[in-house]
């Protein structure tokens, strides 16, 4: 929370002038939206000004999108015109501010459209279906739920109210809902070896060498990509250390030098045009790899940054009671844009007041914030860091748990998501491993049986969120997001490895089964599904301390085995009273003084009883396999 601030209230779905991507790269999201604004404009579904005799009315905005709005759709002969937003977008308030007040552009509505608008932030089933579009993404729709135009990005009046007559005139679909089959599952638990290099070719080539990171235009940390780069560097790919770097270091210039925090992307090559508004996924993805970065090279500038950005996140982003917010917004106003506005200090900031700050509490961007607040504990012994991730999810599962699984938000439009689920095991998982506490890997256990039990695709993989009975056309097909199914199969084979329980591992085959059908040639950067086949294929770094928990010799090894640099890392604590560890079939001995051990697949090493020899015996457990 901002010291002396009280944050806004909960905004409702939609202002019309209202105020993030997804991680998808979303992880949900796609860095094409620009700075974000404050709200505007009347709340959606409040009653609008009367039109003049000369006018035509203000669209009557509604924020549900369900069967009902296409069964009045059909009745009356209408179309569904729906504006898919963020929060924070800056041209979707460009688009509230020029485009929908056109004449023309109303009187259509007025005439023919029913007009609905959804926060892209309150409903991930909706992201993971138009995601790719970017925000605004405006979506028209017939009556029966057949797709007849998708638009990305900021659409000015007259091309709008062109679009809207035309297809008033022939509402055929046009080539820009033209979409890819199903995807088919191929069967196997892993890449082939034509298309893992396939993929690999394509990641190669879709690196800047001149300005470093990946793609042409957008500038951001991808954690995906230099999660990849990782695994390389340990493989010894040549470039991969150099690529990390050269992003990194480019990258510092998107943090902010006063309250810390990463702006969204820049919108040049330069990394030096910035688009103001702050993300929670690219405040925990920039911690995370930037926490990994100092563990592996201990360079104080990346560790600077990870502390920049912790900062930030529990000066700005935190609760009064538990858990996190969604993002801030670029600008404070239209006449004080980001891009003057964070020019200045602390002093001539706060003079003029906070830019806005999404106050819903998710448990995606939570699970995001606790999983990147452990790995830079990890690194740093920062136990108010440990601390903080620990509050947040004790909020979440008093708030948020539905049956195992987790609710988006106190009440949802068409839930449960996958996405929730997901980032909360994978939060869990880094708690255990941080913190030693097994009941964060009961969590983690839960999490997965729901994702199983509830989001299981018959033929391959899991969908992003339920079909409802009742929807139509589109709507009718479920979605089964690539990066998703990719986080699938990462955490379920890491809990696979942590319990020795099959049940994980065969959650992480069905959703490869899903990764094993993309196409290496399609769009996107695909890290995220060559470090899916790569994990489920081989063992992770493993380190077990041997001791118990008041034992200081034992929590130095536990906390040198932390700060081992390796993104698929499992370390684990075994203290007698606890019982025997989750996997049963790995036992150690039972020794006068505590000790670590370094395991591969088939072997563990002699005991360590000093944390600063740890990082040799890991390594010659590596060069063993």
């Amino acid at each position: 929370m901002i010291p002396g601030i009280k944050p806004d209230p909960t905004p409702t779905d939609r202002a019309p002038s209202a105020i993030r991507v997804v991680r998808g790269f979303v992880r949900g999201w796609r860095p094409w939206c620009v700075a974000a604004v404050l709200s505007l404009g009347p709340v959606a579904g409040s009653a609008a000004p009367a039109a003049t005799a000369t006018e035509p009315p203000p669209i009557a905005w509604t924020t549900s999108f369900d069967a009902e709005l296409f069964r009045e759709a059909a009745r009356q002969h209408r179309f569904v015109l729906l504006d898919l937003h963020a929060v924070w977008c800056h041209w979707c308030h460009v688009m509230d501010e020029e485009t929908y007040p056109d004449p023309a552009v109303r009187a259509l509505v007025a005439a023919h459209y029913l007009a609905v608008s959804v926060d892209s932030d309150s409903d991930p089933g909706l992201t993971s279906r138009y995601g790719d579009w970017g925000w605004p993404a405006t979506i028209v729709l017939a009556p029966d739920g057949k797709e007849i135009v998708k638009r990305r990005g900021f659409i000015p009046a007259p091309q709008m109210a062109s679009m809207l007559s035309a297809i008033v005139a022939d509402p055929s679909p046009g080539p820009s809902v033209g979409r890819d089959r199903a995807p088919r599952g191929s069967g196997a638990m892993l890449l082939s070896t034509a298309q893992r290099q396939a993929f690999l070719r394509s990641y190669g080539a879709l690196y800047d060498s001149e300005h470093g990171g990946w793609g042409t235009i957008h500038k951001y940390v991808d954690a995906s990509s230099i999660e990849l780069a990782f695994a390389q560097m340990d493989r010894s790919e040549p470039l991969a250390e150099h690529r990390v770097r050269q992003t990194l270091d480019a990258n510092l210039a998107l943090i902010d030098p006063v309250w810390g925090g990463v702006y969204q992307y820049s919108d040049a090559v330069d990394w030096h045009s910035p688009h103001f508004e702050k993300l929670m996924s690219f405040q925990a993805d920039d911690l995370r790899i930037y926490s990994e970065a100092y563990a592996r090279w201990h360079d104080p500038r990346y560790l600077a940054a990870a502390t920049a950005l912790r900062r930030y996140i529990g000066d700005f982003l935190a609760t009064p009671d538990g858990g996190f917010y969604v993002s801030q917004d670029a600008d404070l106003s239209i006449a004080v844009p980001g891009v003057d506005y964070y020019r200045l200090d602390d002093g001539g900031r706060r003079h003029l007041g906070i830019p806005r700050i999404d106050t819903h509490v998710y448990s995606r961007e939570n699970g995001w914030a606790i999983r990147a607040l452990c790995r830079y504990y990890d690194v740093t012994a920062d136990a108010a860091a440990l601390a903080l991730a620990g509050r947040a999810a004790d909020w979440i599962v008093a708030h948020r748990s539905q049956g195992g699984g987790f609710r988006h938000d106190d009440a949802d439009r068409g839930g449960p998501f996958l996405d929730d689920s997901i980032a909360m095991a994978d939060a869990f998982v880094a708690l255990y491993r941080s913190s030693g506490e097994r009941r964060w890997l009961s969590h983690a256990q839960a999490t997965l049986r729901f994702i199983a039990s509830s989001f299981r695709h018959p033929e391959s993989g899991f969908v992003a969120a339920h079909v409802q009975e009742d929807a139509v056309g589109v709507l009718r097909e479920p979605i089964r997001a690539v990066d998703q199914n990719a986080a699938v199969v990462r955490v379920a084979n890491l809990v696979a490895r942590y319990t020795g329980d099959l049940e994980f591992r065969r959650i992480a085959e069905h959703a490869m089964k899903r990764l094993a059908a993309v196409a290496p040639d399609g769009p996107g950067l695909h890290a995220d599904v060559l470090l899916a086949d790569l994990e489920l294929g081989s063992a992770p770094t493993h380190i077990t301390i041997v001791g118990a928990k008041d034992d200081p010799a034992a929590r130095a090894l536990h906390a040198a085995a932390l700060a081992f640099p390796a993104p698929y890392l499992e370390v684990e604590w075994w203290d007698r009273s606890e019982g025997p560890l989750p996997n049963p079939a790995v036992r150690y001995p039972v020794l006068k003084v505590a000790a670590a051990f370094a395991c591969s697949e088939n072997a563990c090493s002699t005991p360590v009883y000093e944390a600063d020899r740890l990082v040799q015996a890991v390594n010659n457990s590596r060069s063993a396999d």
